[in-house]
């Protein structure tokens, strides 16, 4: 389906009508404006795609997800996070954050958070929905993520790390304050031996949608992010 640029109120197609080559391929073109990015993310929809390329919007099945009470942490791994070797926040550096994100990616060959990604979720972030956590040593920024939140869920984006376990560390300390605050679901969007060995599972994109339906419904049982 190719979607309107100039219409953010567009429905998505039904998450069923994806493609399975390539797998989840849902739409093409429209926008990165915030009614059309929290529409996306509300129906498990996310844009991933090449800087000059039109803009992607995909669905993927199975869906990858952790729910915060069920996360693993390996006694090595728990070692170094009582540690405290790092220093973790949440909301203090986005755009720095989202722009080593971008740094590491194209390290990979990975190019979709583009200026213009980062643009459209810094002000997502503006708006009170998008938000970073970071890992510091001293004064400088070595770890962190962002992703999206809407009420019970948290859509998790793009991490990095220039200090080994930084950015699991961040990633930890995240799931416990979710859990605390009350959110039930971590969309991890694909497969990651990394993020499964953390206790992340597949689930039918059904499943997912259903979740997503109840949950993104309700908000969380305490202010959370300020």
């Amino acid at each position: 389906m190719l979607l309107d640029k100039k219409n953010p109120h567009q429905d998505f197609p039904s998450v069923n009508s994806a493609l399975l080559e390539p797998e989840g391929l849902l739409a093409v073109g429209g926008c990165l404006s915030e009614q059309r990015l929290l529409t996306a993310y509300r129906h498990g929809v996310f844009p991933w795609y090449n800087q000059g390329e039109p803009i992607l919007w995909w669905s993927p099945n199975p869906r990858l997800v952790l729910y915060p009470k069920s996360i693993i942490i390996s006694k090595s791994l728990n070692k170094t996070f009582r540690k405290h070797i790092f220093k973790i926040t949440y909301d203090q550096a986005f755009t720095h954050v989202i722009t080593e994100c971008a740094k590491k990616r194209k390290v990979c060959n990975e190019t979709w958070i583009s200026p213009e990604i980062i643009t459209a979720y810094t002000q997502l972030h503006r708006q009170g929905h998008a938000h970073s956590i970071e890992a510091w040593q001293d004064s400088t920024l070595v770890g962190g993520l962002y992703g999206i939140s809407i009420g019970q869920v948290f859509f998790g984006e793009s991490m990095f790390h220039t200090q080994t376990d930084s950015s699991k560390i961040a990633f930890i300390s995240l799931v416990n304050w979710l859990y605390t605050w009350g959110y039930k679901l971590i969309d991890c969007q694909v497969h990651s031996e990394h993020l499964v060995s953390l206790g992340a599972e597949n689930i039918s994109r059904t499943k997912f949608i259903d979740l997503l339906n109840f949950f993104c419904e309700i908000p969380a049982f305490s202010p959370a992010w300020k």
